[in-house]
C-alpha cells in the first residue's frame, strides 16, 4: 500500500511540473504577460511619436510656414532687411564681475 501512494504522490508531482514551470506553465506565461505590457506601452510611445511627425510632414507639405520656421530655427536664416537678434544665456564658466562694488 505504502508504494501505490509513494507511486501516486509521484505521479502527481511528475503531472504538476509542467503546469508550473514547463513551456505552458504558470511562471512561463507570466513572464511572457510582463513583456507584453512592455511592449504596449512602447507601442503607445512611438505611435505618439509618429503622431507627431506625421503632423510636421503635413505641415511641410501644405504650406511654407513649416519649411520658414525649420529654416530660421535649424539654420539661423533671415528674409531679407530682417535683422537676427540672439540673446545668449551667461555662461558660468566666465568669472563674473564683483557684486560688492569692489
Amino acid at each position: 500500500m505504502r508504494y501505490i501512494v509513494y507511486g501516486l504522490f509521484i505521479l502527481l508531482v511528475a503531472i504538476q511540473y509542467p503546469l508550473w514551470i514547463g513551456k505552458g506553465g504558470w511562471l512561463y506565461v507570466y513572464q511572457l504577460d510582463k513583456e507584453v505590457k512592455v511592449l504596449a506601452d512602447s507601442n503607445k510611445e512611438l505611435e505618439i511619436r509618429n503622431a507627431k511627425i506625421s503632423g510636421d510632414v503635413q505641415d511641410l507639405k501644405q504650406g511654407t510656414k513649416g519649411v520658414e520656421e525649420r529654416a530660421r530655427l535649424e539654420h539661423g536664416m533671415v528674409k531679407d532687411n530682417e535683422i537676427l537678434v540672439k540673446v545668449l544665456k551667461p555662461d558660468e564658466s566666465l568669472p563674473q564681475p564683483n557684486k560688492t562694488g569692489k
